[in-house]
C-alpha cells in the first residue's frame, strides 16, 4: 500500500503524521518505508535526527540519474534500492531528502519525468507499506507522488483558512486523478490539532461533514509532545507509547487500515 500524505497548505502536520503512522505500521511488523519528498526534510530528521545527509544517498539520487540514464539505466535497478537507509526503528526504513531537490525541480519538469517515481516504485520489492511524505504546494514533487500512490491522506488544521484552502486542495486531487492516477483514492480527511472543548474547531469539522468531505473519525490533539518527539527524533510510539497522542495515532492507523 502506497500512502501519499498531502496538503497544499503548510504547518498541517505532513511529516508528523506520515512518520508516526509509518512507524506503527512498523511496529505492527510490517516492513515500511517513508519517502521524503519536502526539501524541509523535516520527515528525514524525525527518523534520523540532525546528522548530515549526503545527497548521493537521497531521493535526489534517483531523479537525477532519471535525467541522465533513465529509470533502468546503469543496471541499477529502480535506483530506489540503494538508497534505503535503516532508522534506528525496527522494520522502519527512509529514503531522505535533501536541498538539492529545489534547482533539480525545473530539469524534471522540463524533461517530463512526472512518472518515474511511480514506475520506480511499481518494480520496488519487499516493502509492505510506503509513505510518501510532500512539500506544502502541488509542484513536480507532490504531484509525482499523488501519480505514483495508492491512496491520499489530507492533514487539516482547525482554522478558516484551512477550510478555504481545501476546497483548492480538493479540486488539485481531481485533476490529477483524472489525468494521471485513476486508481488514486481519497482516503480521509486527517483533522490535526483538534480542541474539542472549543467551538470553532467542531464547528468546521461539522461543516466538512455536512459538505460531505470525507473527515476520518480519529482526531489529532495538540500536544507539547508531539515537539518533544522531534527534538529527540522519536515517533511517538517509541517516545511516549502511553501518551493520549499516540493512542490517537494507534486509533488514526487502525481506521485507514480497517
Amino acid at each position: 500500500m502506497r500512502r501519499v500524505i498531502f496538503n497544499q497548505k503548510g504547518g498541517v502536520g505532513k511529516s508528523t503524521i506520515t512518520c508516526n503512522l509509518a512507524a506503527i505500521s512498523a511496529a505492527e511488523g510490517r516492513r515500511t518505508l517513508v519517502i521524503d519528498l519536502d526539501i524541509q526534510s523535516n520527515a528525514t530528521q524525525y527518523l534520523l535526527g540532525n546528522k548530515e545527509t549526503d545527497a548521493n544517498k537521497s531521493i535526489v539520487h534517483f531523479f537525477k540519474n532519471t535525467l541522465s540514464l533513465g529509470l533502468f539505466g546503469g543496471g541499477q535497478g529502480t535506483g530506489l534500492e540503494s538508497l534505503v537507509q535503516e532508522t534506528p526503528f525496527p522494520n522502519l526504513y527512509i529514503i531522505p531528502a535533501h536541498p538539492d531537490l529545489e534547482p533539480l525541480q525545473g530539469r524534471l519538469e522540463s524533461r517530463y519525468k512526472i512518472f518515474k517515481l511511480k514506475e520506480a516504485l511499481d518494480h520496488l520489492e519487499n516493502f509492505d507499506d510506503i509513505y510518501i511524505d510532500t512539500p506544502p504546494v502541488l509542484n513536480f514533487y507532490s504531484q509525482s507522488a499523488l501519480i505514483a500512490a495508492d491512496k491520499c491522506l489530507i492533514p487539516f488544521d482547525c482554522d478558516a483558512f484551512a477550510k478555504d484552502a481545501l476546497y483548492s486542495l480538493m479540486q488539485s486531487l481531481s485533476e490529477v486523478k483524472a489525468d494521471h492516477n485513476e486508481k488514486l483514492e481519497i482516503e480521509g480527511i486527517v483533522v490535526n490539532q483538534f480542541q474539542k472543548q472549543a467551538n470553532l474547531p467542531q464547528q468546521l469539522v461539522d461543516e466538512l461533514i455536512k459538505e460531505g468531505h470525507p473527515v476520518l473519525e480519529s482526531k489529532i490533539s495538540p500536544s507539547i509532545k508531539v515537539r518533544e518527539s522531534h527534538t529527540y527524533a522519536q515517533p511517538l510510539i517509541h517516545y511516549a507509547p502511553n501518551h493520549k497522542l499516540a493512542e490517537e495515532f494507534k486509533a488514526l492507523y487502525a481506521e485507514i487500515t480497517a
